[in-house]
């Protein structure tokens, strides 16, 4: 396995027609780019703005766009093996860029629907280039902030985390909790937009790892979002079928950004071994990783076989769809982390040092632990569900 995708032949048919790279080959071409200047965003903890001006003039922020409205109408393993191959080159852009990516596809699933807003929406980033800020990963089945019912729609205020690439963000896809007279308690997935009064991004971005992501804080007070902004009304505290279908779209798009971090740190440590290739220890190493590397993607790929590799449209709500992505995701966490640990072991003191590729992959592929389900508790969710048992998540 190598670290960057090798470029596919030109494929001509009997008129010889060139096909078209895919968004992945895309991505190999601007990679360089985006290797340019990782290093340096990581040091100082800011916005790898030069990587998403190299994905905007390439097309691959509207992939998955449907065709007919200016995009490439990517599927979701279109997008996951994107994401995947841009973490060959910048970890920090391929975790950011993922969040906009799976809320395109979610956009575009709701499209494919006929529901409101969602063309408007996808007409919007095909042609103005708008990027979509998600706040699932901190708020998902217990969101973080209130919504107050008034005439026309809703006042909100909130306290949103890990919201990356918020800076440079246009609408943010987020949640808040609603107090239903009749229903109970529920949750309200809504567009935001970053420029409304009563939004604040916070300039609070400094961690471990992913430091070019510019996940700042964003603070909501009191924000007015009008009735047909509210794209969802769901159960509190539950995964339901709107829940599942944003999970089995989203998901296998981020875990994609991390097994290509791991893979990237899997191609520095095997350059970096050529001179003691004959160690048995180096060979075991070298295999171990190998062999993570490799059960990861084929769990990546059993969970895109569960959701359909079709259009983006295609995916269905399911709770067994739903918990292959998250078995998948928690392969790959697990199997990152023990990755980028035996490619510091196997490139030893170099790889210790600020600037390389190993030691900026061993702090980014941290953060695939925090997103929900943490893979702990993937394994409680998937024992409630082979004993029957129903109800709201912990």
């Amino acid at each position: 396995m190598t670290t960057t995708a090798t470029p596919a032949p030109v494929i001509q048919d009997s008129a010889m027609t060139a096909t078209a790279p895919t968004p992945a080959e895309r991505a190999t071409a601007i990679g360089p780019v985006l290797a340019e200047h990782a290093a340096r965003h990581d040091a100082d903890g800011s916005f790898v703005t030069e990587a998403y001006d190299a994905l905007r003039d390439a097309g691959l922020l509207k992939a998955g766009v449907p065709t007919e409205l200016g995009g490439d109408g990517a599927t979701v393993a279109e997008l996951t093996a994107l994401q995947r191959e841009l973490g060959h080159h910048c970890g920090s852009t391929a975790l950011a860029s993922s969040m906009h990516q799976h809320v395109v596809a979610f956009t575009a699933w709701r499209y494919r629907r006929g529901l409101p807003g969602a063309e408007a929406t996808l007409r919007r980033i095909a042609d103005e280039g708008i990027l979509l800020v998600s706040t699932g990963g901190g708020d998902y089945t217990h969101p973080r902030g209130d919504a107050a019912k008034v005439d026309g729609g809703y006042r909100v205020s909130g306290h949103k985390r890990f919201a990356s690439q918020s800076g440079a963000g246009t609408v943010m896809s987020t949640m808040f909790v609603y107090d239903d007279p009749d229903q109970g308690r529920r949750v309200l997935n809504m567009a935001v937009p970053i420029a409304a009064e009563g939004v604040t991004v916070a300039d609070n971005w400094d961690t471990l790892g992913m430091r070019g992501t510019a996940s700042n804080d964003i603070v909501v007070e009191d924000v007015f979002v009008p009735d047909e902004r509210v794209l969802a009304n769901r159960p509190y505290g539950v995964v339901d079928p709107p829940l599942q279908v944003i999970s089995q779209v989203a998901f296998p798009i981020i875990s994609g950004a991390y097994l290509g971090i791991a893979e990237a740190a899997y191609g520095a440590a095997a350059a970096a071994a050529a001179p003691k290739a004959e160690s048995p220890l180096v060979q075991r190493q070298i295999g171990r990783m190998q062999h993570r590397l490799r059960v990861a993607s084929w769990a990546l790929d059993g969970a895109l076989a569960a959701i359909g590799d079709g259009d983006t449209g295609d995916v269905t709500p399911s709770h067994e769809a739903y918990l292959a992505v998250m078995m998948a995701k928690a392969e790959v966490a697990e199997a990152g982390i023990e990755v980028c640990d035996l490619a510091m072991d196997v490139a030893g003191g170099p790889a210790f040092f600020k600037g390389s590729v190993i030691e900026r992959a061993y702090r980014d592929i941290r953060a695939v632990k925090f997103h929900p389900l943490t893979p702990e508790a993937t394994l409680v969710e998937t024992g409630r569900h082979e004993l029957g048992i129903t109800g709201l998540l912990a």
